[in-house]
């Protein structure tokens, strides 16, 4: 304890990061109040009662309202938060793969194409907000709750519509703002910070209707729950952060202003592949899928003969052993195919022959790049497993009686941006904190701000 009351002074101490994380929490305060103003012309009361009657937190509208930290459900100005940045953000990414244009504003034109890349990103999220902004009027519109709308009769359909879908993709516009704001002048990156204080939102209202449901069950079984969950998150750190780091040589290292040869020992380092290089988006990927017969069930829940098919049934519920078989293939499925994409042995292998370097017992060129997309291939097998795993655990927790709110903390989308949010801003304090000559955040571990040595000439590229 009186070493982390030490770090904490050490923190204030340092005017520059002590600004920064004042900043970014006034534009995460910001952005949570946005989230309870109500757009004009809808009625909050049938809203509540309508989610209420809904009561299903795991469909489509659920895991939206739960990035937007409740803003979905209170259809605020915020309602659509920054999702449609990150679709904007994934879809140019995609098309870097894809589309030559795209590869050499990523690749070859440096600072010139990151900005180019941004614009396209910025136009293409007020496009898809205007689309969405829409969908999610007409939405709010079928809403009713005791024979009442959810809309306000008295005012007029077009300023309705017109008013709000203006107001909706200003505040999706404003979010991704504070986004970059809070990157440039603040600690963390923005639009991870934003989405992780949604989420982390409505973390002590689902703790708290658990510790309530336990309390008549039996303390002891929330207390297994609590560890178990510290055992899922301890285990989506390893995975998060774990690489297999291979060893390289370099030929030649440059002192002062010439060169010279150095024996092998004293000039190694290694390229750390990432056992999860994908991150999170094999999930986005097979959740997307997995909603697809969920939302195809609500709009055609009036055909009895379909609303009682069991496989529609079965892929419309969590828990289901076919839900989360079909699941967790789609996403090892989904994980090669973006490693692939991510992980080019092609690039490590002409970056080393620039650099000098080669990995010890490989020929260079072909034999280098084959050697790591084999070693690639490998180590992903286990990730995209593990990956799954962690994916599928909400429905272990709700099985064994979680309430849905809380389970969803147990493993999935959320569990993953949230331990990845933290440990990134931790390594922006632990570097703030070296710099300055300070003791780090921890004494060992892997936060990679304390290494010194270089991370790797996969950072580089």
């Amino acid at each position: 304890m009186k070493r982390l009351i030490t770090t904490l002074k050490n923190i204030w101490k340092i005017k520059e990061l002590r600004n920064r994380i004042l900043f970014t929490l006034g534009m995460l305060m910001v952005f949570r109040f946005g989230s309870y103003v109500v757009l004009p012309g809808v009625v909050p009361s049938v809203l509540e009662g309508a989610a209420q009657n809904r009561g299903n937190a795991n469909d489509l509208l659920g895991l939206i309202n739960v990035f937007t930290g409740g803003a979905f459900n209170n259809a605020s100005v915020f309602a659509l938060g920054i999702m449609p940045y990150i679709t904007a953000s994934i879809i140019i990414q995609l098309l870097g793969f894809a589309v030559p244009y795209f590869q050499r504003l990523q690749q070859k034109e440096g600072e010139s194409g990151r900005k180019k890349i941004n614009q396209i990103t910025r136009l293409l999220t007020v496009a898809i907000t205007l689309v969405q902004g829409g969908g999610y009027l007409t939405y709010i519109n079928s809403l009713e709750y005791n024979g009442v709308g959810a809309v306000d009769p008295s005012l007029p359909g077009g300023i309705f519509w017109g008013a709000n879908i203006i107001i909706l993709a200003t505040g999706t516009v404003f979010a991704m703002w504070l986004g970059e704001r809070i990157t440039d002048r603040g600690i963390g990156n923005g639009v991870s910070l934003l989405i992780m204080i949604g989420i982390i939102a409505r973390l002590p209202q689902a703790f708290a209707a658990e510790f309530l449901l336990r309390l008549e069950s039996g303390i002891l079984l929330f207390i297994l729950e609590i560890a178990f969950l510290f055992v899922i998150i301890i285990g989506t750190i390893v995975i998060v952060q774990g690489v297999r780091k291979i060893p390289i040589q370099f030929a030649k290292r440059m002192v002062g202003r010439g060169s010279t040869a150095m024996p092998a020992a004293g000039a190694r380092d290694y390229i750390p592949l990432k056992v999860n290089a994908a991150g999170v988006m094999p999930i986005i990927f097979a959740q997307a899928l997995m909603f697809l017969p969920a939302t195809a069930a609500q709009f055609i829940t009036q055909d009895s003969s379909v609303a009682a098919n069991p496989i529609l049934m079965a892929l419309n519920d969590f828990t289901s052993v076919p839900y989360n078989i079909v699941y967790f293939l789609l996403i090892v499925v989904f994980t090669y195919i973006y490693t692939a994409l991510m992980v080019n042995p092609q690039q490590y292998s002409e970056y080393l022959k620039r650099q000098n370097a080669f990995i010890p017992g490989i020929k260079p060129g072909k034999p280098t790049a084959d050697f790591i997309d084999a070693v690639t291939t490998r180590i992903t097998l286990p990730g995209s497993i593990f990956l799954g795993l962690i994916a599928i655990m909400p429905a272990f927790a709700a099985a064994f009686g979680v309430n849905t709110a809380f389970a969803i903390f147990f493993g999935g989308t959320s569990l993953l941006i949230l331990v990845g949010v933290v440990l990134d801003t931790l390594q922006q304090i632990e570097s703030h904190l070296l710099m300055r000559r300070y003791d780090g955040l921890v004494k060992s571990g892997k936060i990679q701000g304390r290494q010194s040595r270089m991370q790797g000439i996969g950072a580089n590229m």
